[in-house]
């Protein structure tokens, strides 16, 4: 068995170790999102966690680790009789990306269920992480559907598999952790409040500190043994701290006072729900526990806060997680009533664990933009820069964009955005399982076995099933699509301000893309040629960022664009085939620059025609005399075209020309 890297050896990351160990102390907070760049030692401090929690008592022979002392009445291996059991330490159990809902949640052996009437369940992943840790890496990568059932589990603490009317229910309480790096993409905020604390994780920038986490790693690598015994004291002590603030946490008072603070901080942060509220109560409560004191303080409440709401206060996707530490202060202060804590201490017990919860420097005052979005000049113009080129411009406002799908039906990741056969959705059909049996058609299943009956020697009321008879339910979905923008930033469309309004659009669509799990891509051209601004990528966040800082100018190389989008669909064809394209062209449709540039366009534009690629070209051209230039493009491009005024959800200009119309 491979020697976990001590959880006292893991050098800063004071906020992190310190959200683990409060989770430790008290499941019930609601488990750890960390999020941060790669390589800062997120999957490092996790594992080494579970080294760190008290062993467990279980019923010997279950499979769902049922405690002796209280066994579970509804376990599928039960009942069990209240004895003695057997002791072993708590796992570590890893969901991984590309898991099964039946991964997770365990199957049912629907032929023995239909034939015998018999329950034959096989556990999953959540059975096998009751009592212990469930640790999701890159859980932003992780299928929507799969998110919502862990969820689930760890806010019901169990789990229920429901399969054509057979049901098995089974207790499932875990420590959930789960890491991600936000520049793969952010978790919807649905799912983000579902997480108790969250803390934000960075390289340290301070060269000793650097140069101790080298030494120690490579000590590490060198005698896992050796290493892990020089931190076994250290280890021992953070241990028994656990165990004794576990027995102290029922015994912690949560005065009035700091329940009074702990709702007019979420109230002034305007965090949604009740459920932060919660979070902070019983975070504030373990955080005392873990000190040794049996009162809640304004100091717990404070840290609790810091750990607890900057997931919970993005207003949208674009804004960064993060809290106001003075409005905080202030808050506390003010609703401090009788209490005599000081409501600004230097946060954090002392011990493995204890930090300061105090947010990267680089993030802006309540989460807000810390510079995404370039100004522009006085007034609102942008600024001429030399060379013909301007500064870039603000966007508009965003607003709810109509919605643009690819025609037919795909099998690409499961999304929001167009048809495609998924595993969720409406059962359309039925069809001989390839492989395992997922999702079974009960009618088509006992259609196929019926007129077999007699042969089969039936004599009882039981239907004769034989695996042939199985059929697996055929459904249909949504997928998520790769949304390729190429955005016109020539000179002809910083005319007459339009640029704002076109990256408002544009923003519109990215958070339209950010809805339905889309990836997305963003070309520009403008001057002599065209450049990839962002590869494809689920970061919607980075599409955002790079849009608003693109500058306008110059001639409209609008074949040299076409042709730099079809060689990024080239290229990513090969990487996630299944994934559909969808290009959404932004331009007046004129073209300049180089010889017969208005036929080389037409050239460039007819090759997604002919690769059947779904496109769309939102036409940007304005004033009362208008050529057409956009329609035409769309034609080459085998798409349609919409205003930006049509390309508005509320919009009464008229019906909107989706591609899935065009092609009906």
């Amino acid at each position: 068995m491979t020697t976990p890297f001590p959880f006292t050896a893991v050098v800063g990351q004071d906020d992190l170790r310190l959200a683990l160990l409060l989770n430790a102390v008290s499941p019930a907070v609601g488990g750890v999102l960390v999020r941060g760049e790669k390589g800062t030692a997120k999957s490092t401090a996790v594992r080494a966690l579970s080294a760190l929690l008290p062993a467990v008592s279980v019923v010997p022979g279950c499979r769902f680790s049922c405690d002796p002392a209280s066994p579970d009445p509804g376990c599928p291996d039960g009942p069990h009789e209240t004895s003695g059991g057997a002791e072993r330490p708590a796992r570590m159990v890893e969901l991984p990306v590309g898991a099964s809902e039946d991964r997770l949640v365990g199957a049912l052996d629907i032929e023995r269920a239909l034939a015998e009437g018999v329950k034959a369940f096989e556990p999953g992943l959540l059975a096998d992480a009751h009592r212990g840790i469930l640790y999701v890496d890159e859980v932003n990568l992780l299928h929507d559907h799969l998110v919502d059932l862990l969820l689930d589990a760890a806010a019901m603490g169990a789990s229920y598999v429901e399969r054509e009317g057979v049901s098995v229910r089974h207790a499932a309480r875990f420590l959930l952790v789960g890491t991600m790096n936000p520049e793969e993409g952010e978790l919807r905020p649905q799912l983000l409040d579902r997480f108790g604390l969250t803390v934000e994780v960075a390289a340290s920038r301070e060269p000793d500190q650097r140069v101790e986490v080298v030494r120690r790693r490579l000590a590490y690598d060198d005698d896992p043994a050796a290493f892990a015994a020089r931190w076994a004291e250290e280890e021992a002590a953070v241990r028994a701290r656990i165990v004794a603030a576990r027995e102290l946490l029922p015994s912690v008072r949560l005065g009035d006072g700091a329940l009074r603070q702990i709702a007019a901080t979420c109230a002034a942060f305007e965090v949604d729900g009740m459920r932060a509220d919660i979070v902070m109560a019983r975070t504030a409560t373990a955080l005392a526990a873990w000190a040794g004191r049996t009162d809640v303080l304004a100091e717990d409440v404070r840290q609790a806060a810091l750990l607890a709401l900057p997931h919970r206060r993005r207003r949208n996707p674009f804004d960064a997680p993060g809290l106001d530490e003075d409005k905080l202060d202030e808050t506390l202060e003010e609703f401090g009533g009788s209490q005599d804590d000081d409501p600004d201490p230097d946060p954090g017990p002392d011990g493995p664990g204890g930090g300061g919860g105090q947010p990267d420097p680089g993030e802006g005052p309540e989460g807000g933009d810390t510079g995404a979005r370039p100004e522009a000049g006085e007034g609102g113009q942008p600024q001429p820069s030399g060379g013909g080129e301007q500064s870039a411009v603000r966007a508009a406002e965003p607003f709810r964009a109509k919605v643009l799908s690819v025609p037919g039906i795909g099998e690409g990741v499961a999304g929001r955005r167009s048809r495609a056969r998924t595993e969720h959705g409406r059962t359309t059909g039925a069809r001989r399982p390839q492989g395992a049996l997922t999702k079974l058609h009960l009618a088509a299943t006992v259609q196929a076995a019926a007129p077999h009956q007699r042969a089969r020697g039936r004599s009882g009321p039981g239907l004769v099933v034989r695996r042939d008879d199985l059929r697996q339910a055929t459904r249909e979905g949504r997928e998520g699509n790769l949304v390729l923008f190429v955005v016109d930033a020539s000179g002809s469309m910083a005319a007459r301000q339009r640029m704002s309004a076109v990256k408002g659009a544009v923003l519109s669509l990215l958070l339209d893309a950010y809805q339905r799990r889309d990836k997305v891509g963003l070309v520009t051209f403008r001057g002599t040629g065209a450049d990839v601004a962002l590869p494809p990528t689920s970061s919607v966040d980075a599409a955002a960022a790079r849009l608003e800082s693109l500058p306008t100018g110059g001639r409209t190389p609008l074949a040299a664009g076409l042709l730099r989008a079809h060689d990024v669909l080239r290229v990513e064809r090969l990487r996630d085939p299944a994934r559909r394209p969808l290009v959404v062209v932004v331009t007046d449709g004129r073209a300049t620059g180089g010889p017969e540039p208005v036929a080389l366009a037409g050239r460039a534009a007819r090759l997604f025609a002919a690769d059947g690629v779904a496109s769309v070209v939102v036409d940007c051209e304005s004033g009362p005399v208008r050529l057409g230039l956009a329609g035409q493009l769309a034609g080459e491009l085998g798409g349609t075209a919409v205003t930006l005024d049509e390309l508005r959800a509320d919009s009464i200009a008229g019906l909107v020309k989706d591609v899935q119309r065009r092609a009906a």
